[in-house]
């Protein structure tokens, strides 16, 4: 199949928040989305952020307030699996993060889905292999991460199972591009990915800091924004380390500073299990470091994920994705 003959699509899970970020985005680029999840209560919930989402762009300018209302015109809402997946060529899937749910959405998918209609899992870090191992169709079936909020940040990490096809990939790669995303597609399978890997490993010392009495959850969060966050919204860190070096590069800055590195990492957390009582005291740090922000930067989750896509946005315009 190639990325022409997708005409219409279909989301799984659409009431969750990954799920209706994809509808949302799905439908902003002007693809019919079949959007289903279990009862019409979590349809409704996809229903309101998908309403949101569109509020929220047309209130930025990204598009007008008509444009907005045809796109919202292409969902149709489902609790009835068969009729979301019936005549659409490609199924985004976001599920809660468990195999045995998964799996068993797949097979359903088997039963009423077109063969050719590519499978592509929101997934966080499970392998397609073990998500696709009972399916009749394998071949369509890959790993598709975004990251939070999927219509805005443009990275989506493609995973290829055992037995997914060459073809599905690169039309999925396509598909993905078509709405203006970076589709990055891992050479092996690897649990986490990429993207979530490092972003654990950050927050590994970021906890282990704290649970040392180094710092703060606030002092943390600080020293990511205003400190490597800023180099990290515009490039990666291998970029970072190279335009370090100066004329030596990357190779230079790595001579100079890395033996000390070295003794950094002798010093750097490696536990393999969660610090006891860690998720209380995040919990209440944070809600200490939301209570000390400006007010006009949002001292409610709601409040400060406005600021949040607003920030997006802005980076989004800087590299030339909107």
């Amino acid at each position: 199949m190639n990325v022409k003959d997708i005409k219409k699509t279909a989301v799984l899970g659409g009431g969750g928040m990954i799920g209706s970020c994809w509808a949302l985005n799905f439908l902003w680029k002007g693809y019919p989305v079949h959007i289903y999840d279990i009862n019409d209560e979590a349809l409704q919930n996809a229903r309101n952020r998908i309403a949101a989402g569109f509020d929220f762009l047309v209130k930025r300018n990204i598009l007008t307030a008509d444009k907005a209302h045809v796109a919202m015109g292409l969902a149709k809402y489902t609790t009835d699996l068969a009729e979301a997946v019936a005549d659409v060529q490609f199924i985004q899937e976001a599920s809660p993060e468990r195999y045995e749910v998964k799996q068993a959405l797949l097979a359903e998918v088997d039963r009423h889905a077109p063969a050719e209609a590519i499978f592509a899992s929101s997934t966080s870090g499970l392998l397609i292999t073990e998500i696709a191992k009972g399916s009749a169709h394998p071949e369509r079936c890959l790993g598709a991460h975004p990251y939070n909020p999927p219509h805005l940040i443009p990275l989506v990490e493609i995973g290829k199972g055992e037995k997914t096809s060459e073809a599905a990939v690169e039309t999925a790669v396509a598909f993905y591009k078509a709405l203006g995303k970076e589709p990055v597609v891992l050479r092996k399978e690897a649990l986490g990915f990429i993207a979530n890997r490092l972003s654990v490993a950050l927050y590994r010392e970021a906890v282990d800091l704290v649970v040392r009495g180094v710092c703060s959850v606030e002092d943390v969060d600080k020293c990511v924004t205003f400190g490597p966050g800023l180099r990290y919204g515009l490039m990666g860190p291998n970029m970072i380390y190279h335009l370090a070096g100066g004329p030596f590069g990357l190779k230079g800055v790595m001579h100079h500073i890395g033996p000390t590195v070295e003794w950094w990492w002798e010093d750097m957390a490696d536990w393999k299990k969660w610090p006891e009582n860690w998720l209380d005291a995040a919990h209440e740090g944070v809600l200490q470091e939301m209570a000390n922000r400006p007010a006009e930067q949002g001292r409610t989750s709601e409040e400060v994920a406005r600021w949040r896509d607003d920030g997006l946005l802005a980076l989004l315009r800087f590299h030339g994705k909107l």
